[in-house]
């Protein structure tokens, strides 16, 4: 009898390991990602205050009219997170990937907001 690998139940152990040496403080707060079929999510958090201070997302007005399931739309996504949080006053960040592997959108992501100018 085969067994069908339970795909959600390894991300989220991945990301409880990922989750014990990442914490986002005031001065620096951490970036989470999450990645869906269709579209892309990133959420700049303060972890202290356990408050989001800057959303993005392919569903935002400005990227709606795009497909969230591409590496284009994934590093627009990155410049809107950090075009949001330099008008917060964010510079620095910690990246959490949340459990997935740092490739394809998850890596389009993180280089739109470097691009955008966080620091990682």
């Amino acid at each position: 009898m085969f067994k069908k690998i339970d795909r959600k139940a390894i991300r989220r152990k991945k990301h409880l390991r990922v989750r014990k040496k990442i914490f986002g403080t005031a001065e620096c707060p951490r970036l989470a990602v999450y990645r869906s079929t269709k579209h892309i999510y990133a959420q700049i958090i303060d972890d202290t205050k356990g408050v989001t201070l800057v959303a993005a997302s392919s569903l935002d007005p400005a990227l709606r009219g795009e497909f969230g399931g591409n590496k284009e739309t994934a590093k627009k996504v990155g410049l809107l997170t950090a075009e949001k949080a330099k008008a917060k006053g964010i510079k620095n960040v910690v990246f959490d990937r949340g459990g997935l592997i740092y490739h394809g959108r998850i890596a389009a992501l993180a280089e739109g907001a470097r691009e955008g100018g966080l620091e990682f």
